[in-house]
């Protein structure tokens, strides 16, 4: 069955194209939620709130664009809500012009992609959004800015922060190599 006719059936509320949906997109989609929770059971429960909320909009898709994209979106900004309304969202304002890429000297050793996840997951909510959404999700300052209700400013900062913790991070566990390649 083609993915515009599973769509047409979510939207008449079928069961089963439903599972059809959640059974192709919801590895993918768990992966994204990882990125923006601390743990594997607050992504589980954002992959769960995301999948009723997809369900709930998949008459406003149009069928113009990714469908998958689409869905992210609805992931992306189920878990912000979701931190929004828990308050754990405090942001560090700070306007000053942080612009400078932060490099990190990696040994001749791969650092696996769990492991960098681990350490993605272990930043201040503040700074993990703003990293995700940025770097790993390709939004703008000016769109993270508007996602998490903070200036532009305020997004550049909290991304030059977020990536120097994670380069202490790295280069405090390269003393211990064996230890970031086993994660």
């Amino acid at each position: 069955m083609s993915l515009k006719k599973l769509i047409q059936r979510c939207a008449q509320n079928d069961r089963q194209a439903q599972e059809e949906i959640y059974r192709l997109y919801a590895g993918k989609l768990f992966a994204l939620c990882l990125k923006y929770s601390k743990n594997k059971v607050d992504a589980e429960d954002n992959l769960q709130d995301g999948f009723i909320q997809i369900f709930k909009k998949v008459k406003q898709f149009k069928h113009q664009g990714s469908f998958e994209g689409w869905m992210k979106r609805i992931i992306i900004n189920t878990a912000l809500q979701k931190y929004r309304d828990k308050n754990v969202l405090n942001l560090v304002y700070n306007d000053k012009q942080v612009e400078d890429e932060v490099n990190v000297a990696v040994n001749d050793e791969e650092i696996s992609l769990d492991y960098l996840l681990h350490l993605i997951q272990e930043l201040p909510n503040q700074y993990r959004l703003v990293f995700n959404l940025y770097v790993l999700d390709g939004y703008s300052h000016k769109e993270v800015g508007k996602a998490l209700n903070i200036s532009e400013g305020t997004s550049k900062s909290n991304l030059s922060r977020a990536r120097m913790i994670l380069k202490k991070k790295i280069e405090l566990d390269q003393q211990e190599p064996d230890q970031y390649k086993a994660f």
